[in-house]
């Protein structure tokens, strides 16, 4: 399907069957089996590998397009197989700037494979930059990681996992290796313990590794621990934070969208009008909206920057963080005055706002946080702090 768009590919009949499953899936606190069967069919896992390579060639721009119209019918789907698209932007912004280290991954995605993102771990919130996970070298070049991964979504399905690990025993360590990790490892142990408040769907449950193996040429990076230059964090950072974003704002656009058809049905018995006629619930759609297409317009052209390798310098980690940060409060925002309007049914279990209320929420819990968002922005502004 070379020459798809978001807007062909995710097509109204395609969103309304992901809506109609959403409910159920929320309800069973089900993976989402059958949407990824359809997106697997109509190639949306292809989507950011380049077409001489099986892929339809999307740029992030793109894809950040589509996870906000994916996110707009079935947020937990698309926060999900958002883990994957990660991966493979990740791989296509590094192969468009002349590193091919992970091309590999490119070549098995347009075969099939389905990769998850294994780099959460509870109390650790220096993220890319240190690991509670042991990386242990082996002598073939290979590495055995030890330790649990959190929050590690496609759970029930993935076939590779990204992850992260500190080796402390090599004589140039300590150093942070980045290794992908096979499914049949008899070492890899998924937990059930995915029960949680909203995004339900996703599945995104604990991982234990017991001396999971990276082999040697599925090892792409080994980094100093701390803040670090290279190419491969820029690109995970930009791919994570831009298409998390997405997602959030999706959420948001489906929230006006309910709450502009709850003002027109519903009416006032004081007046006899519509709520939409009401001067307070007017006001509350329109600063809904306000806020709405401003995030979609900065998502969309801070993608376009990575797209076209615009140089924001050492502004960049600043500008993507911040961009992750604005859009899941900006889409906090546009769905509490979103179910504002809608009224007191939304507050019943089954109720789509309601649902998206809950599903909202869990983007505070994704990095950057607001506060370390803020702590680099004001380290881009005004320098470190002096000691």
């Amino acid at each position: 399907m070379t020459g798809s768009t978001p807007e062909t590919l995710l097509d109204d009949a395609l969103l309304a069957r992901f809506r109609e499953r959403a409910a159920r899936y929320d309800r069973e606190n089900a993976f989402f089996h059958d949407d990824l069967a359809e997106l697997r069919e109509a190639g949306y896992l292809r989507a950011l590998v380049p077409v001489e390579l099986g892929g339809l060639g999307w740029s992030l721009s793109d894809a950040v397009r589509a996870q906000m119209r994916l996110a707009g019918a079935a947020p937990a789907t698309a926060l999900g197989i958002n883990m994957h698209l990660v991966w493979t932007g990740v791989a296509s912004v590094l192969r468009a700037r002349g590193d091919d280290a992970l091309e590999f991954l490119l070549r098995e995605a347009a075969e099939g494979e389905l990769f998850a993102f294994g780099i959460s771990e509870a109390g650790n919130d220096l993220m890319l930059f240190g690991s509670r996970t042991t990386a242990e070298p082996q002598p073939d070049g290979s590495y055995r990681y030890s330790g649990r991964k959190i929050f590690t979504s496609l759970s029930p399905a993935w076939t590779r996992l990204g992850t992260t690990g500190l080796d402390t025993t090599s004589p140039d360590g300590p150093k942070i290796v980045y290794g992908f990790i096979d499914r049949e490892d008899p070492d890899v142990r998924v937990l059930d313990d995915w029960d949680t408040l909203g995004m339900r769907a996703s599945q995104s449950r604990t991982t234990v590794l017991d001396g999971a193996v990276a082999a040697s040429d599925r090892i792409v990076r080994r980094l100093d621990p701390g803040p670090n230059p290279d190419p491969l964090v820029f690109a995970i950072f930009a791919c994570f934070e831009l298409l998390l974003g997405a997602v959030y704002t999706g959420i948001g656009a489906r929230a006006l969208d309910l709450a502009v058809a709850a003002a027109r049905r519903r009416s006032s018995m004081k007046t006899g009008l519509t709520l939409a006629q009401e001067p307070d619930v007017r006001r509350r759609i329109a600063e809904a909206a306000l806020l709405q297409d401003g995030i979609e317009l900065q998502l969309v052209a801070l993608a376009r920057d990575v797209d076209e390798r615009v140089d924001h310098g050492t502004r960049w980690f600043a500008k993507l963080s911040g961009m992750k940060v604005r859009a899941t409060e900006t889409a906090r925002q546009v769905v509490d005055q979103c179910v504002r309007v809608g009224g007191g049914s939304t507050y019943f279990a089954g109720d789509e706002l309601g649902r998206l209320q809950r599903d909202v929420l869990a983007g505070v819990f994704h990095p950057s946080s607001d506060d370390a968002a803020k702590q680099t922005i004001a380290t881009a502004w005004l320098g470190p702090i002096e000691s």
